[in-house]
């Protein structure tokens, strides 16, 4: 495994970070638990030390089962990145989207990041981790109906206090994150990034690559669409989310499998799958730091793990990269 230091901090992460969203089961048509947690153990026994979660993930359940999987691992052998920002529980801030729990029961989920919530949620989330720190405690979407001084101001004394250790942001554009260093100094920005969906590379990218701020990718195989095991006919679980979305409709999921089809040969000239060559692919690009990466079980999670091992040429990477300019 690769380790990368995030922006001017001394946090050194795994290139490949084990993204826990659907771990949670929330908004992916369940979760088996025992699974979820063999996956991050499994990534952890081949070098991938660091795990992205957030309370809404499940609704807590994401964070029991990173808490549940590096219990016995000594703590400072793994870094937790957790995130703040998106309650369940409390109708306050911008309403985000109406839901349902794993129980299958109604919820609404609001974006609110005002002080006493971001202290409070920051508890939850220790309890849940079982742990006394955060490596890197992220805002989960901007709030606009808090200052962006404030939320930074709270996350501040969370660092005083020991609680936190560096602080980052999640979807936040350029003019947000300059606002924020205004209180707090950031040292990454976790955004989505893929082959199909590049639109952070116009402004977002340019700043942080300026500023030394780490770009965590998220959804950098889009939702499991880059693998190439998703078809026109593809049948998605009661309860997945991805079904609606405009990236797994037949016409867009054609386009990207001819995509797939004219980079398959470099995947096979290096004996690796196509979801490994994209990660690989993902965290050389210019400004991107980290990948995250999700797995359902510990076999995809070792084999997304394994696309550290791909060396790609600078020709083969010129090759994806006229592929993909031209899609």
């Amino acid at each position: 495994m690769q380790y990368r230091k995030l922006g001017n901090s001394d946090l050194e992460i795994s290139a490949i970070t084990f993204g826990a969203w659907a771990a949670g089961g929330w908004m992916w048509g369940s979760t088996d638990r025992n699974d979820a947690i063999e996956a991050i153990k499994a990534s952890y026994d081949v070098g991938v030390s660091s795990i992205d979660t957030a309370p809404i993930y499940g609704q807590g359940t994401s964070e029991e089962i990173v808490g549940e999987a590096i219990k016995g691992i000594s703590r400072d052998k793994v870094q937790i990145l957790t995130k703040f920002g998106m309650r369940w529980d409390l109708a306050k801030g911008d309403f985000a989207m109406h839901s349902k729990n794993n129980d299958g029961q109604d919820i609404d989920v609001y974006k609110y990041a005002g002080k006493e919530s971001i202290i409070y949620e920051c508890e939850q989330s220790l309890k849940r981790l079982g742990t006394d720190y955060i490596d890197l405690y992220q805002i989960h979407w901007p709030n606009s109906t808090t200052p962006i001084d404030e939320t930074f101001e709270a996350v501040s004394r969370l660092i005083d206090q020991g609680k936190v250790r560096f602080a980052g942001v999640c979807n936040y554009n350029a003019q947000q994150m300059a606002e924020a260093e205004k209180t707090l100094n950031l040292v990454s920005n976790q955004i989505p990034f893929s082959m199909v969906n590049r639109g952070i590379e116009e402004e977002t990218v340019p700043y942080c690559i300026d500023h030394n701020k780490s770009i965590l990718a998220y959804s950098p195989l889009e939702r499991g669409l880059l693998t190439g095991k998703i078809t026109t006919d593809y049948k998605f679980q009661e309860g997945d989310h991805r079904a609606k979305l405009p990236h797994f409709q037949p016409e867009f999921i054609e386009k990207t499998n001819q995509l797939l089809d004219k980079i398959k040969p470099i995947a096979e000239n290096h004996n690796a799958s196509l979801g490994q060559l994209v990660l690989r692919w993902t965290i050389e690009r210019p400004g991107i730091t980290i990948a995250l990466a999700g797995a359902r079980n510990a076999e995809q999670a070792v084999q997304n793990a394994k696309a550290i091992d791909i060396s790609l040429s600078k020709e083969e990477l010129k090759t994806i990269d006229d592929l993909v300019n031209a899609f």
